[in-house]
């Protein structure tokens, strides 16, 4: 599974940055490294819609504060 996440400038003031570090402790934490690879992009396009997240070709809009809820949902959802 690749997941790419917006380093654009807007996303960034949007929390890039902390999103990346979330999804890097949770990937090590449940021990998915293997099959979960994080990539970024400079702009995926979607500015407006806040810190925006791809996984393959769905794309998804996150906060800081959701990156645990997604990666529950959508990325150990996935693995099953």
């Amino acid at each position: 599974m690749v997941i790419t996440i917006c380093i654009g400038s807007s996303c960034h003031l949007k929390g890039s940055r902390e999103i990346v570090h979330t999804l890097e402790r949770l990937i090590s934490l449940h021990k998915v490294k293997d099959r979960v690879e994080l990539t970024g992009s400079f702009c995926i396009g979607q500015c407006m819609k806040g810190v925006c997240v791809k996984i393959e070709e769905q794309l998804f809009s996150l906060t800081p504060d959701d990156a645990e809820n997604f990666f529950k949902k959508e990325v150990l959802g996935r693995q099953e």
